[in-house]
């Protein structure tokens, strides 16, 4: 694994990444903070003279897509947050992405422009019209040559949808449709139309102290446009099918795993909530990620997951100083390889994971500045709880909980991942399947 770029060093909180997003083929890469920005990165094409340079991102754009509001009705400031970004396949030469905050989706255009349009009759250069007396010929306009610019402008706003927390949107795959998810409900919009969108799912009780369970992540089957999963705070999943009726409260599949009662604690709920959930490229599995794991489930198979990876075990014994700071209710996300071979999650100290599902090999990697230098190869790292330590073993109780990779991309196809460490935005490419293997 080669680490390729960092940005920013000293940081407020506005600028601690939120949200991590590659487009479709991989060439763009959009981040989120916390203070309503947009950092597109744009892949450098290859060099002949420079081989590494490849992969290399450099900023394509930076734009303001939410303002801080406040909500007067209900006393509410509402928080210009980024919570999620996602785009649109490209149809054109155009970009198109969706933002979100925790109530306002935005839909943005990223355009290029490298010629301007000269010789008006009757404007000047500066655009002030002429003085129409002094207009004695007409010429034709002219596009000349101009440095490249890129221009983000938005599109759409889709307002007024939501009482609660934006937690997911995720894009159809008939490219007409998107969907929205809060804490109680998901809304189904079409990407042309602002003023209304329709709820399909709504699991908020007639009595809000009835309340059991929330919707924690929803997203669509990346082929079949009728089918959505959402992951609750129950640890479950449900996969619903639009085609069986308009409100899908009655879900096609209910994926599960029973409890084992001798493992039971006081923490047994809190760590059994979904932070995340996200279909393989294939549309065949559900990746899923609460506090301690990471499981794979068959979409044929809703008894148990068919695969469970252990994050971070050896916190275990710490829930309770975890739960004491708040910890215990961080979310962290989760993301499958091109292939679907590879899954990839957060963890603490600013250590991510990754799991082959096919050689059942693990790695913990560090995403910091002291282990990174530009193509300086990942060394894997060790937590041991206590016993023998071997030298470059890291003790659990030396973890620092405040660094924590809660979000992180891979490329589509290759092996290039984004790793948003605080303020930080890592990327790593390439050496993967010789750390996974080697």
């Amino acid at each position: 694994l080669r680490e390729t770029e960092s940005i920013q060093t000293e940081f407020t909180v506005a600028d601690i990444i939120s949200t991590v997003e590659f487009n479709h083929t991989g060439e763009l890469l959009a981040t989120g903070d916390k203070g309503g920005r947009v950092v597109i990165f744009q892949r450098e094409p290859e060099c002949k003279t420079e081989p590494f340079s490849q992969g290399e991102y450099n900023v394509y754009s930076t734009f303001q897509s939410h303002e801080p509001e406040f909500d007067y009705l209900k006393s509410l400031e509402i928080e210009e947050k980024i919570n999620k970004i996602r785009w649109l396949p490209q149809q054109n030469a155009a970009h198109f992405l969706l933002s979100t905050n925790d109530k306002t989706i935005k839909l943005w255009k990223v355009s290029e422009r490298d010629k301007r349009p000269e010789g008006y009759n009757l404007k000047d250069e500066e655009g002030r019209m002429k003085d129409l007396s002094t207009v004695t010929s007409l010429q034709v306009p002219v596009l000349k040559p101009m440095d490249l610019m890129v221009e983000v402008s938005p599109r759409r706003v889709f307002a007024n949808a939501h009482t609660y927390h934006v937690n997911s949107i995720s894009v159809n795959s008939d490219h007409e449709t998107y969907m929205s998810a809060d804490d109680l409900r998901i809304n189904l919009w079409h990407l042309g139309i602002t003023d209304r969108s329709f709820n399909i799912v709504d699991i908020k009780p007639v009595n809000m102290e009835d309340l059991t369970e929330v919707i924690t992540a929803a997203e669509f089957h990346p082929h079949h446009c009728n089918l959505f999963v959402y992951s609750s705070s129950k640890g479950t999943l449900r996969l619903c099918d639009m085609r069986e009726s308009a409100l899908c409260d009655k879900h096609s599949k209910l994926f599960e795993e029973p409890e084992d009662p001798s493992n039971r604690s006081f923490f047994s709920e809190i760590i059994s909530s979904v932070s995340d959930v996200k279909f393989s490229h294939s549309g065949r599995y559900l990746l899923t990620r609460d506090y301690l794991t990471a499981k794979v489930w068959d979409l044929n198979m809703e008894n148990k997951p068919l695969e469970i990876y252990q994050v971070h075990d050896y916190l275990r014994s710490k829930l309770c100083s975890l739960y004491e700071n708040d910890c215990i209710f961080d979310k962290f996300e989760c993301a499958w390889n091109g292939s679907d071979s590879v899954i990839m999650t957060g963890a603490y100290n600013n250590f991510f994971r990754m799991f082959d599902r096919n050689t059942k090999r693990d790695v913990t990697l560090e995403a910091s500045r002291e282990s990174s230098k530009p193509r300086a190869v990942l060394k894997p790292r060790r937590v041991c709880q206590g016993g023998k330590r071997r030298k470059d073993d890291i003790s659990v109780d030396s973890l620092d909980f405040t660094k924590k990779i809660l979000h992180t991309a891979w490329h589509p196809t290759e092996n290039i991942i984004a790793i948003a460490a605080t303020n930080n935005l890592y990327i790593f490419q390439d050496k993967l399947n010789q750390e996974m293997h080697g």
